[in-house]
C-alpha cells in the first residue's frame, strides 16, 4: 500500500478498474462505474453531456474524469484554473468541478469567473471542510460543495441528480395544434406586485426585465411565491431545492441551512430588496422566510 495522506489522496487504478477510498476503517475498494452485487447498474443516458474538471492533483483529477466517463460524459481535465476557465468557455459543460487550493488563481476566483461566463452546474471539491469554506464557495457561485475525500458512488449520484434536473428542464416537443386552433391553457406563472416567476421558462422578471437568477435562486423564489405569507423554514427551503434536483430527502445539514441564507441574500440583492423594509421577501427571525403578500397565478 502506498504511503498516502488520507485527507487528500487515494490510490487508484483507472478507466473502469475501480478505486480505493479512505474511511474510518481504512482503505475501501470501490468501483464508480459498476453496480455492487445485487444492484442494477445505473445508466441514465448522459450521451452528449460534457464535464470539465479543474483540479491540480493528478490522482483526484483522473478519478473525477473516470467517474464522469463511467456516467457517459465527455470529460475534459485542466490542471490549473486559467486552462479550466478556458475549457468551460470552449466546451460549455453541463457540470464543472473546481478545487479551491489551486496554484495561481485560486478555486474561489475561478468559480466566480466560471459563473460569470456559464450556467454550468459548479461542484466545488475541496479538502477544506470547514462550514465557512462551503459558504464561501457557494457564495462565489458554486451549486454544490463536496469535501475530500469523497465516495465515488456518492459523487456519481450527485451527477445523476444534475442530469435528471437537466432533463426535466428540457422543453418537451411541441404538441400539434388542434384543428380548432386551441392550444389549451397557458403555462402557469406566479405574479406578485411587479414580479413574475414563469416556471415554464425559468425566468423571473421585474417590470418585464429578467433579473438573472441562478438555478437555486429561482427555485427558492418560486417556493416562496407558491406559499405566499406562510413561513417556510430554512430546512423546508433546502428540501425544496433538493427536490428540484431529484436529490434525496435525507436530513438537512447546518451547512445547507447556512447556504439557504446566502442564496436568499443574493436573491434579495438581485431584486433590489432592502432587508430592513422588504418589498418581496420577509425574514421571520429564528424561523425562516415568507413572501410579504400573496402571489396570484396566471
Amino acid at each position: 500500500m502506498q504511503d498516502l495522506n488520507p485527507l487528500t489522496e487515494a490510490p487508484a487504478t483507472w478507466r473502469g478498474h475501480g478505486v480505493e477510498m479512505w474511511n474510518n476503517s481504512g482503505w475501501v475498494h470501490e468501483n464508480p462505474g459498476r453496480a455492487h452485487e445485487g444492484e442494477v447498474p445505473v445508466n441514465i443516458g448522459a450521451k452528449g453531456a460534457t464535464a470539465v474538471v479543474i483540479e491540480d492533483d493528478d490522482v483526484v483529477r483522473e478519478l473525477l474524469l473516470d467517474i464522469f466517463e463511467s456516467a457517459g460524459f465527455r470529460a475534459f481535465g485542466a490542471s490549473n484554473t486559467v486552462e479550466g476557465v478556458d475549457a468551460v468557455v470552449e466546451h460549455d459543460p453541463l457540470i464543472t468541478t473546481v478545487d479551491i487550493n489551486m496554484p495561481g488563481i485560486d478555486g474561489l476566483e475561478a468559480t466566480r469567473r466560471v459563473r460569470d461566463r456559464s450556467a454550468t452546474h459548479i461542484i466545488v471539491v475541496s479538502a477544506l471542510t470547514d462550514e465557512a469554506d462551503a459558504v464561501l464557495a457557494l457564495s462565489a457561485g458554486a451549486d454544490d460543495f463536496v469535501p475530500k475525500p469523497f465516495r465515488p458512488r456518492e459523487f456519481r449520484a450527485r451527477i445523476e441528480a444534475v442530469l435528471r434536473r437537466a432533463k426535466s428542464d428540457t422543453p418537451a416537443e411541441a404538441a400539434p395544434v388542434p384543428e380548432n386552433g386551441s392550444t389549451g391553457p397557458e403555462p402557469v406563472a406566479l405574479v406578485y406586485d411587479d414580479l413574475v416567476v414563469d416556471r415554464s421558462t425559468r425566468i423571473a422578471a421585474r417590470d418585464g426585465v429578467d433579473v438573472g437568477l441562478t438555478r437555486t435562486e429561482f427555485d427558492l423564489l418560486a417556493a416562496l411565491m407558491e406559499t405566499g405569507q406562510r413561513v417556510r423554514t430554512k430546512e423546508e427551503l433546502a428540501l425544496a431545492v433538493r427536490s428540484q434536483r431529484g436529490a434525496s430527502d435525507a436530513e438537512v445539514t447546518d451547512v445547507e441551512m447556512r447556504t439557504i441564507e446566502t442564496h436568499i441574500a443574493k436573491l434579495r440583492r438581485k431584486l433590489d430588496e432592502d432587508p430592513t423594509d422588504p418589498r418581496y421577501i420577509e425574514t421571520v427571525r429564528g424561523v425562516g422566510y415568507r413572501l410579504t403578500g400573496t402571489a396570484t397565478r396566471r
